[in-house]
C-alpha cells in the first residue's frame, strides 16, 4: 500500500538485513566494553580525570579523519570485503591492548587506530544497507540499527563498568576482540560481495581521486549538503553528555546520576525511533526540520539548573528529538550515487564527527569559566538558532512533497 510506513518486520524479513544487524550488534557490544574499559584504565594508572576526558575524545579525531580520507574504500573495494577486514584488524589491535604491560601511550595509540578503521566499516554498511533494502525499508532499517546501537550505549553505560570490574580491563579488552571476530564471520558467510561501485577493481583510479568525487557530489547538490548540515547540528546538543559529571555535581546529585543522565539521551533515541517508525514516510520529511530545531531548543531550561528528575527529562526529550536522524540519514543515502556511496557516507561521519567533537570541547573550555548549566543553555540556544536557519534552508531546498529517487536492490548488486 503506497504511504503505508514499512515496519521492523519487513525490515527483518529480509535476511541479509538480519544478519548485518547480528554483526552491527555484536561490534556495538564490544565497543562499549572497550570505551568503558580504556576509560577506567587511564583512570586507573594516572588518577586524572582531564587525561580520562581526553581519552574518550580521542574516539571523535580518528572518525574525522577516517571519514574524510578512508571511506573511500567502500566504493573502491567489495564492501563485504571491506567490512570484514576491518573487523579483522580491529580484534587484532585489541588482542594487542589487552597485553598485560604494554604502556599506556601505546594503548591509546592502538585505541585511535581502532577508532580511524570505523570508518570505513561504518561507510560499508550503511551503503550496503542502501543496496539492500528499498523505500521506507531503508529508513526503518537505518532505524533498526541506530536503535541497537542506542540500546548497546544505555547498556554499556549501565552495566559495562560492573561488567569490566568482575572480568579486569584485559578480559573486557579481549571480549571485545572476540565480538569483532564474530561479526567478521557472520558478514563473510553471510552477505554477498555487494560489489556495486563500477570503479572497483580497476587499478587507473587513485584513492585520492575516490575521495575527491565524494566530496564532489556532496558539495554540489544542495539537498545533501542541507541534510549534511542538520545532521551536523548534533554539536550543540552532544554538549551534556560532555558535561554530565561537572553537572550532576553542580545540581549536588552523586556519581550514580551521572550514568543516569549518560543514559538519558540514548534511552530518549530509542523513544523517538519507535515513534518516528509509525509516522508515514511522507509526513517524516516534514517533521526533518521541527525535530532537529527541538533537540536543542527542549535542553534550554537546564540553564536554570533545575533537580536530576526534570533534568532527565528535558535529556530525554532532546534524545527523543534527535532520532530526525533515522530520516535524514535515509534521505541523504537515497540522495548519493550508488558509487559514490561510500564516500559520500565517509563525508557525513567527519562532518559529524568534527561537529561534536568541537562541541564538546568548546563546551569543556567555556566550563573553566561559567557553570555547566549556563554552558549548556548557551549551547541550547545556538543550537536552536542554527538550526533554524538551517531547516528554512532545507524547506527551500526540499520541499514536503519533493520524491527522492529509490534505492535500488537488484541493479546495485554483485555477487
Amino acid at each position: 500500500m503506497p504511504g503505508r510506513p514499512a515496519s521492523y518486520r519487513d525490515v527483518f524479513s529480509v535476511r541479509e538485513f538480519r544478519r548485518l544487524w547480528i554483526a552491527h550488534a555484536l561490534s556495538v557490544i564490544g565497543d562499549q566494553l572497550a570505551r568503558v574499559a580504556i576509560t577506567i584504565l587511564v583512570f586507573q594508572r594516572t588518577e586524572s580525570a582531564g587525561l580520562t576526558a581526553l581519552t574518550y575524545a580521542l574516539t571523535y579525531i580518528p572518525d574525522l579523519i577516517g571519514g574524510a580520507t578512508l571511506a573511500g574504500l567502500a566504493d573502491r573495494f567489495p564492501r563485504r570485503t571491506v567490512m570484514v577486514v576491518t573487523d579483522l584488524a580491529r580484534a587484532g589491535l585489541l588482542i594487542l591492548m589487552a597485553i598485560p604491560g604494554v604502556h599506556l601511550a601505546v594503548q591509546c595509540g592502538l585505541l585511535v587506530l581502532i577508532q580511524l578503521l570505523s570508518a570505513p566499516f561504518s561507510s560499508a554498511r550503511q551503503a550496503v544497507l542502501a543496496d539492500m533494502l528499498s523505500g521506507d525499508r531503508l529508513t526503518v532499517g537505518i532505524g533498526a540499527i541506530s536503535m541497537t546501537y542506542q540500546v548497546g550505549l544505555v547498556i554499556g553505560f549501565g552495566s559495562g563498568a560492573a561488567l569490566v570490574a568482575e572480568v579486569g580491563v584485559s578480559a573486557a579488552l579481549l571480549i571485545d576482540a572476540a565480538t569483532f571476530m564474530l561479526s567478521a564471520a557472520v558478514i563473510q558467510f553471510g552477505l554477498p560481495r555487494y560489489s556495486s561501485a563500477p570503479q572497483i577493481g580497476r587499478t587507473d583510479i587513485g584513492q585520492w581521486q575516490i575521495v575527491k568525487a565524494g566530496w564532489a557530489i556532496v558539495a554540489k547538490n544542495a539537498q545533501m549538503r542541507t541534510l549534511l548540515a542538520i545532521a551536523c547540528c548534533a554539536g550543540f546538543y552532544v554538549v551534556p553528555e560532555g558535561l554530565a559529571a561537572p553537572y550532576a555535581a553542580q545540581i549536588g546529585a552523586d556519581t550514580v546520576a551521572v550514568g543516569l543522565l549518560l543514559i538519558a539521551n540514548p534511552a530518549g533515541t530509542v523513544i523517538g525511533l519507535t515513534l518516528l517508525q509509525r509516522i508515514p514516510p511522507d509526513r517524516r520529511l516534514q517533521l526533518i526540520a521541527p525535530l532537529a530545531i527541538a533537540s536543542s531548543a527542549i535542553l534550554l531550561p537546564t540553564g536554570l539548573a533545575p533537580g536530576l528528575i526534570v533534568t532527565l527529562v528535558l535529556w530525554t526529550a532532546s534524545g527523543m528529538f534527535s532520532a530526525h536522524d533515522m530520516i535524514t540519514q535515509a534521505t541523504y543515502l537515497r540522495l548519493a550515487p550508488a558509487h559514490h556511496r561510500g564516500q559520500a557516507m565517509g563525508v557525513a561521519i567527519a562532518g559529524l564527527r568534527m561537529a561534536q567533537g568541537l562541541g564538546i570541547i568548546v563546551a569543556g573550555l567555556l566550563a573553566q569559566l561559567l557553570s555547566p548549566a549556563i554552558v549548556i543553555a548557551i549551547a541550547a540556544l545556538l543550537g536552536s538558532a542554527v538550526t533554524v536557519m538551517v531547516a528554512l534552508r532545507w524547506n527551500r531546498t526540499a520541499p514536503p512533497h519533493t520524491v527522492f529517487p529509490p534505492t535500488g536492490e537488484a541493479d546495485d548488486i554483485s555477487h
